[in-house]
């Protein structure tokens, strides 16, 4: 996470009324990958399966140009880019909805509501 913060990418992704972040427990929606996304990763998501996101970046496209949201899932690790400076190979965010936001958020939200 340390490069997104480098890059001045916010640790959310705001969706459809919706905020991702490292903690909040996601399923993935879409599993269908292109052939020269799939040479490039050890593991991939699969649809319906629910993960819990460590972290968010900015990440390479097919086009070899930055800009896109991508997402980190615990458990699953996968090698990294060969675009400088080389981050780990995420998943393009729009795979996946925000099931339950992070504990902290939860807490925070009922400390708020109770002052």
């Amino acid at each position: 996470m340390p490069q997104m913060e480098q890059r001045g990418l916010d640790k959310r992704h705001k969706k459809e009324g919706q905020e991702m972040r490292a903690g909040s427990k996601v399923i993935c929606v879409d599993d269908r990958f292109p052939t020269e996304i799939i040479l490039f990763y050890n593991h991939l998501p699969i649809k319906d399966k629910v993960y819990v996101v460590r972290g968010l970046g900015v990440g390479v496209g097919l086009n070899g140009q930055e800009g896109e949201v991508v997402v980190y899932l615990e458990g699953i690790k996968n090698p990294c880019s060969t675009t400088p400076p080389h981050p780990e190979r995420g998943f393009h965010a729009d795979r996946f909805r925000e099931i339950e936001p992070p504990a902290e958020v939860e807490n925070e939200e009922l400390v708020e509501a109770t002052a």
